[in-house]
């Protein structure tokens, strides 16, 4: 018995090291996997259509080119975080139900790095640096309204008021309303056409132009008009002349005077007023959740 118990205990003690060894390996193994499944599910790609090719790229790189192609470049850090957060948010709701995302005002305009020096030519390497720095801050986060990615639409200029998504896209979302943005400046624009041009592009008669039943929202945007016993709505008229948006004033006189107020569809963030914001000492979880009523920002 004292012989076997030697023997056995000469086997056991040849056998530790060995075991030990490869516990080590398949533990090193182990967590070699995990971290290269880590890597994997850092690394998130979508995939864009650029002039109807569809191309896989890196999200956050996608999100430098929207970024580029959307705000300038100039504006406060803070409002470019704000616009990162945004145009990430929109383009993984929007990925929900499409294969794809357009780099066009279809969807969002997205820049590729040749097209940023193409437009930026010597501020290149300032501008890439500080709009990487803000995509890169807010690396994963995206907007949340009751646990779902919001559609966090956005535009250049308000004329003082935000704008329902109902009145515009026909979508009921409780945290795309009607709320004041008095930090939009200088919102006004003025163009002149002649009295041909519209009512050609109205497709109405030029004989005599009369305007009348002109109701406006509570954002004080055209909801509907009727121009020579023709009923438009807002929108249609802001499509049919190009014009900045739907808060319009129409002055006869031997030619036609068109006042605007805001740029763009009105719904969201707007992108000046963010910028006047930040110039205030905003944070962007601050302009985010002002223009974005009751909504959490969290990671992907």
């Amino acid at each position: 018995m004292i012989c076997l118990n030697k023997n056995l205990l000469y086997i056991i003690v040849l056998l530790i090291p060995i075991t030990i060894i490869s516990f080590f390996y398949r533990e090193t193994n182990f967590n070699m996997v995990e971290n290269n499944q880590q890597t994997v599910d850092d690394n998130k790609t979508i995939t864009i259509n650029d002039n109807n090719e569809n191309l896989s790229i890196d999200l956050e790189e996608y999100i430098i080119g929207v970024v580029a192609g959307e705000m300038p470049a100039i504006f406060e850090e803070e409002a470019l975080k704000a616009q990162a957060i945004a145009s990430r948010t929109y383009a993984i709701s929007y990925l929900k139900n499409h294969p794809s995302i357009k780099t066009t005002i279809d969807n969002q305009v997205y820049l590729s790095k040749e097209d940023m020096q193409a437009k930026w030519q010597d501020k290149y390497s300032e501008y890439y640096k500080k709009i990487s720095d803000a995509v890169i801050s807010t690396k994963d986060l995206i907007m949340y309204y009751q646990n779902e990615p919001i559609k966090a639409y956005y535009y250049s200029m308000s004329n003082g008021y935000t704008e329902s998504s109902i009145n515009v896209f026909n979508e009921q979302t409780d945290y795309l309303t009607i709320i004041p943005s008095p930090w939009d400046k200088d919102n006004e624009e003025t163009i002149t056409i002649s009295k041909e041009e519209f009512c050609t592009k109205l497709s109405i008669s030029c004989n005599k132009i009369s305007i009348s039943n002109i109701i406006k929202d509570k954002s004080n945007r055209v909801s509907k008009i009727t121009i020579n016993n023709k009923e438009f709505t807002g929108l249609e008229i802001r499509k049919l002349l190009s014009l900045r948006s739907t808060d319009f004033n129409v002055d006869i006189s031997d030619v036609i005077n068109i006042t605007t107020k805001g740029y763009g569809h009105g719904v969201g963030m707007s992108q000046y007023g963010a910028n006047n914001m930040a110039k205030e000492g905003y944070s962007y979880e601050e302009i985010l959740k002002y223009y974005y009523q009751n909504i959490e920002i969290d990671s992907i």
